[in-house]
């Protein structure tokens, strides 16, 4: 009797947290029965400051790599982000050929997510999608909108986010609540881990993770054109404090070299007064997840202060659009692109210390959850609007 065949599961990692965030799900569909995982590695991941540590990383946790796609077209710009989508489209087109998939599974909402999702579309791929239904202040809720309107199956993370992709006329019956990966990751690493690992990258000052500390991760508003001012800004508000601080660089959305130009100006040129400052690129994901935990404050407007950071308890300081409207815990300050609003709120987050955990992005088995639907759901292309 022939056996069944393996459903195939492609998952495309086109940006650090694609690999990051959803290691521990591509673990459990590597090793479950019936199942072949296929991965798809471009993007920022293979741009020099990044792949030097991604690639070789999801290499040696024994992940196979079946295609790498040198898709991005670097500069920072709106025009780069756009033709990158393009190209993305052009490229993935050919790995989707060669590898048939049955299921595209999609994270987030980048720019090449974006890309990779209208491709399986069109060659009548099942789209699978993580993350639907949240609403940002950025272009990355109209991306994530959009991915949503491409994909058959959507895995959400909490009951707001269900709601409103059943309103965009999705079939309920194929909307999944099954909490966030990224908290099931950030509940899994090591407790014994503590940080040390940030002092083994970047340049500046040792930071001692027993001791208070702050961490800055501000990344462009793509839909702003104060990207540069605004991060000086910031950085006036983490001279005034004179506590040690990691400050990572931006990610690679348009913008990023203005923000990017801010840091290093500040810190080449001697502007900065608070000399306990390190400044770190990126850390692999158990490392940037010990040094949130031990951290007493996060600043800036990482998903990271919205998601993990509630689940750690550790206080938060989001400053301005780029996460307006997300579901967020008791931990978040939300404060405007204002020097002493800053100040003012990170000092008010040193003295409320660590916050309770809160459980609004976490249900048990994320992974497994998904896995066993993966496993057994019907497979199909023509798509139908569900009326409420």
């Amino acid at each position: 009797m022939k056996s069944k065949p393996k459903r195939k599961i492609c998952f495309p990692i086109m940006s650090r947290i694609h690999y990051a965030r959803q290691r521990g799900l591509l673990d459990l569909i590597k090793k479950t029965p019936g199942l072949d995982l296929q991965l798809i590695v471009g993007g920022s991941v293979l741009l020099d400051k990044y792949g030097e540590r991604f690639l070789p990383a999801i290499k040696s946790a024994g992940f196979p790599v079946h295609e790498i796609l040198y898709n991005v077209i670097d500069g920072g710009s709106h025009v780069s982000m756009a033709k990158t989508a393009g190209l993305t489209a052009l490229e993935v087109s050919n790995s989707f050929h060669k590898l048939n998939p049955d299921i595209v599974l999609i994270r987030g909402d980048r720019f090449e997510q974006l890309a990779t999702a209208m491709v399986a579309a069109y060659l009548n791929k099942t789209v699978a999608h993580i993350e639907g239904g949240d609403v940002t202040g950025t272009i990355d809720e109209s991306v994530r909108h959009a991915i949503t309107k491409l994909s058959h199956i959507h895995f959400v993370t909490n009951e707001d986010s269900r709601r409103r992709v059943v309103q965009m006329g999705e079939n309920p019956d194929l909307v999944f609540n099954v909490g966030s990966l990224d908290i099931e990751f950030a509940a899994n690493v090591d407790k014994k881990n503590n940080g040390q690992i940030v002092n083994q990258t970047g340049v500046g000052t040792v930071i001692n993770t027993r001791k208070p500390f702050l961490m800055v991760m501000q990344h462009p508003v793509t839909t702003e054109k104060n990207n540069r001012k605004n991060m000086e800004i910031t950085l006036k508000a983490i001279d005034r404090l004179n506590m040690p601080t990691v400050v990572f660089w931006p990610n690679s959305d348009a913008g990023t070299n203005e923000v990017a130009k801010a840091i290093r100006v500040y810190r080449e040129e001697g502007r900065l007064k608070n000399k306990k400052i390190r400044f770190v690129t990126d850390l692999l994901p158990e490392g940037f997840i010990a040094l949130l935990r031990r951290s007493s404050a996060l600043i800036g407007n990482s998903s990271a202060g919205i998601k993990e950071s509630s689940y750690l308890g550790v206080p938060v300081v989001n400053i301005g659009t780029r996460q307006s409207n997300r579901l967020r815990g008791g931990n978040v300050i939300d404060v405007d692109y204002d020097t002493r609003k800053i100040e003012n709120a990170i000092r008010k987050q040193l003295r409320h210390g660590a916050y309770p955990k809160s459980d609004i992005y976490y249900k048990p088995d994320t992974s497994k959850k998904i896995v066993d639907i993966l496993k057994k759901v019907d497979l199909y292309s023509q798509k139908k609007f569900h009326e409420i």
